[in-house]
């Protein structure tokens, strides 16, 4: 029997491009590259199958490939340059195809499926760039696209009969009505609808994401992870705060806060927990405590005792909440948001 690769998104193109090679007698394995710029958590299991039921039903196995420390690489100079805010489209594009080339390469398959489709996205999925992806990716003819196959040139597969091309689909442009009504021929249910998709497109994400980069070129994880949460603030170019914004965030943030930050809450009032890294000086924390009363119910309070814990330490400074203008020059936030942004 032969044997595919395809790249997994979660999303529905990919699932029909599976389910299309599927019908034609191929052995699909799935790989799901997950990044740190993932909107959705980190899976815990290489097996996926518990969060995709979409794979039991169907019969494909889907495996999960970790993109940390080369995405970032890539993220910071990217080849082929930004989309419209910080997502590097092109280069991520090639980067997940030398990496499923490897796969298929290690599993014995023969070619590789991806749900792209013709002129979806305008920066990736035009025509001449989907082919230049595959040459500098070194998959030229093995990328088999079922949803728009019918507009593109003959992939090997294709070619050799292992793919009838008469069964491909000749998709494109940003209208879901075919993916949909092909769902509906399938059987698929409980697709997705469209989302956000990766973090580096979303514009308040991006600019944090700047932030840190300019400050800190080898940021940890960690770091990656804070900027999906809270209010941000820069206080020096060593040292920022993070303020949770409900009880979900607090338990992130204490989470992922390490032994030498600081942690900061208001005793006996509703209170962000909020979290100081870097260089801490007397100063930093003063000021993140007054963020941390600002946002607390403790807000209208004149002066405010806020806790503080840093590492086997606990004490309190006495502040008043922050003001406005403070707020409005420490906070990393795309400045089009501010506005409407609720301070």
């Amino acid at each position: 029997m032969k044997r595919a690769i395809a790249l997994f998104s979660g999303g529905l193109d990919s699932r029909l491009s599976i389910l299309a090679v599927l019908r034609q007698g191929i052995e699909v394995k799935a790989i799901k590259f997950q990044t740190p710029f993932d909107p959705d958590i980190y899976f815990q299991s290489a097996r996926l199958k518990d969060s995709f039921p979409v794979a039991e039903k169907f019969g494909f196995d889907i495996e999960l490939s970790r993109l940390d420390d080369t995405f970032l690489d890539m993220v910071r100079k990217p080849k082929h340059g930004y989309g419209k805010n910080m997502n590097p489209c092109i280069d991520c594009r090639i980067l997940m195809l030398r990496e499923a080339r490897a796969f298929m390469h290690k599993r014995g398959a023969d070619f590789l499926v991806t749900g792209e489709v013709l002129g979806q996205r305008p920066m990736s999925q035009r025509k001449e760039i989907l082919y230049h992806i595959d040459k500098e990716a070194g998959v030229i003819g093995l990328v088999l696209r079922p949803l728009s196959a019918k507009l593109l040139k003959i992939t090997l597969p294709e070619a050799e009969g292992i793919i009838d091309r008469e069964r491909l689909y000749g998709f494109s442009g940003r209208s879901r009505k075919p993916q949909i009504a092909l769902a509906e021929e399938f059987g698929l249910t409980g697709f997705p609808s469209p989302a956000g998709g990766c973090l580096l497109t979303e514009p308040n994400y991006a600019y944090r994401l700047k932030d840190l980069l300019t400050h800190d070129p080898e940021p940890a994880l960690k770091d990656l992870e804070l900027l999906r949460i809270g209010r941000h603030f820069r206080f020096s170019p060593c040292c920022k705060i993070v303020v949770g914004r409900d009880r979900n965030e607090n338990e992130k943030i204490e989470t992922l806060s390490e032994n030498g930050d600081c942690r900061l809450k208001v005793d006996g009032y509703g209170s962000p927990l909020t979290l100081v890294s870097g260089k801490i000086t007397e100063e930093a924390l003063k000021t993140a405590a007054s963020l941390c009363a600002r946002y607390s119910d403790a807000k209208n309070v004149a002066e405010i005792a806020v806790v503080i814990l840093h590492k086997d330490n606990k004490f309190k400074l006495l502040v008043s909440p922050a003001g406005n203008e403070l707020i409005e020059t420490l906070r990393i936030e795309k400045a089009r948001n501010r506005e409407t942004a609720k301070v």
